[in-house]
């Protein structure tokens, strides 16, 4: 009987033991000598969570107990620039056209490509526009008569609509970059404030836009009442609106969405810089909270910081990142460690649930722009892909660092959630060598183990004493389990699957691992 039973729990263990081990089988990585951007480095043979060791330099420990904001994705602003930079270079390479479009956008599991997946569109002209327009210029036009979503340039919908293809999870959220010019005191789009009396009016301004974007076949996730509404500026459109006079306009819109069958579309505030985190959007929220779904901060003044104070004010609020622009001349690797120390690290590590650059294509120099304006003055504006006369492009370093954090929330399953920022710790004699975040994605059916996954950057370049980049030799404790991974300098996404806490409660009697996925 002894002997029975010491073979049937042997034959338990190899039988089970194989259902219990996570493996590490994917890892994406962009160093910062640029020897890899974006590139997959799967290892030949996994690497195994086993039971755990001494730590390493670096001690990474996920706790996937302390469950955080789901991610709604990454991306940057389809303005009339990107999309006439795109749209030219379909014209002259239309396969360049399709490789950029696909290495950005493609959420296929596997695919050597980022997955973005989240465009914020202006609602008429913005600072990157080829003139001054809004979708109604006909003075005093209260019933709206001559609206016209095809004053949008036809291949901003032209390019939205190839986009899409690529991805069918894509999320658009428009925001306006001013008024109509006859509804403000300024009498043009450019600076100046919306008069009292058109409130109303321009809430159903904005409800005929979302309905002309979805009829021509985008679904509208969001829509923001103002970009920067504490900035006026006289060489583009730009508005000043208090937190009062935008609370007004975003109640009156939900109520319309509300009346207009667009009950999901969310309604976002404020859309400006974490330097006044504590006092617009608070203000906005006081009084009209039951308006807004939450509000989109910007990165040009203030700490990332500050969007903590938004959310221990309204923890029930969505926080959105929607706007930060590089500079042409800035250094690769500098850039890119603010990027993900304040952004795609640091803004998720800060309850946001998205995380936008700016332009996603222009030129070299950051154009064209609207003519006159002083908006990216100096060096100019780097976008994501820079894309040349001849018919050739580029991808920046705006592009790489997102691009890691993309590919660590995008869906497992063609239809399955995306992911959800979870606990994670840096401890070790080194460890704040690391920057990390930490997700977990659940999966389509209850009985496919979750992805679990971190980004992590390494910055221990000693870049103040001179340069010396080196790796960190680093482990990662999982639920009581160990593995083990040198990081060089840079960034490195990497993944790997196991069952949900209640299955391993139940025994895992229904869960099933995963399809082991290897890039070439």
């Amino acid at each position: 009987m002894r002997t029975s039973l010491g073979r049937y729990l042997a034959l338990a263990i190899i039988v089970v033991e194989p259902v219990y081990s996570q493996q590490i089988w994917d890892i994406w990585q962009t160093t910062w000598d640029r020897s890899k951007l974006f590139t997959s480095v799967a290892p030949s043979s996994p690497i195994n969570f086993v039971t755990p060791g001494p730590i390493g330099s670096a001690d990474i420990v996920i706790n996937d107990g302390a469950k955080f904001q789901s991610i709604a994705g990454f991306g940057a602003t389809l303005t009339d620039t990107s999309a006439l930079m795109l749209n030219n270079l379909k014209a002259r390479n239309s396969g360049n056209y399709q490789n950029v479009l696909n290495y950005m956008f493609s959420p296929t599991d596997g695919a050597n490509a980022a997955g973005l997946n989240y465009i914020r569109v202006p609602i008429g002209a913005s600072d990157f526009s080829a003139g001054l327009y809004s979708l109604d210029d006909v003075n005093g036009d209260t019933s709206f008569s001559n609206f016209n979503i095809n004053k949008t340039p036809s291949y901003v919908f032209s390019v939205l609509r190839d986009i899409q293809s690529k991805n069918n999870l894509l999320k658009i959220h428009l925001v306006p970059w001013s008024p109509p010019g006859w509804m403000k005191d300024s009498g043009t789009m450019n600076g100046g404030s919306l008069k009292s009396q058109y409130v109303g009016n321009y809430a159903t301004y904005l409800l005929k836009a979302v309905q002309g974007f979805q009829s021509q076949g985008f679904p509208v996730y969001a829509i923001s009442i103002q970009n920067e509404p504490q900035h006026s500026n006289p060489t583009y459109p730009t508005c000043l609106m208090t937190p009062d006079v935008e609370g007004q306009i975003g109640s009156a819109l939900r109520s319309l969405l509300n009346a207009n069958s667009l009950s999901s579309v969310k309604v976002v505030g404020y859309e400006h810089n974490w330097d006044t985190a504590a006092s617009y959007p608070v203000q906005l929220m006081n009084s009209y909270g039951n308006a807004f779904e939450g509000a989109a901060f910007h990165c040009y003044a203030g700490s990332v910081r500050n969007q903590d104070i938004f959310h221990n004010a309204f923890p029930s609020k969505s926080i959105y990142f929607t706007e930060c622009a590089g500079t042409i001349g800035s250094d690769w690797w500098s850039d890119i460690k603010w990027y993900m120390d304040n952004l795609w690290i640091g803004s998720l590590e800060h309850f946001s649930q998205a995380g936008l650059m700016w332009n996603i294509a222009a030129d070299g120099n950051g154009n064209p722009k609207l003519p006159g304006t002083s908006s990216c003055g100096g060096p100019g504006c780097r976008p994501l892909v820079t894309v040349n006369s001849d018919g050739s492009y580029s991808f920046n370093q705006e592009f790489y660092p997102m691009a890691q954090a993309s590919k660590a929330i995008i869906p497992k399953d063609p239809a399955g959630p995306f992911g959800q920022r979870i606990g994670v710790s840096v401890g070790g004699s080194i460890g704040w060598a690391l920057r990390v975040g930490a997700y977990v994605t659940g999966r389509s059916s209850s009985s496919e183990w979750l992805r679990y996954s971190i980004v992590v950057m390494n910055w221990n370049d000693n870049a103040s004493s001179g340069w010396n980049p080196q790796p960190v030799s680093t482990t990662i404790q999982f639920r009581g389990m160990q593995a083990k991974y040198t990081f060089p300098v840079g960034v490195t996404t990497l993944w790997w699957f196991a069952p949900s806490n209640s299955n391993v409660a139940r025994g895992l009697h229904n869960a099933t691992m995963p399809d082991v996925v290897e890039i070439n």
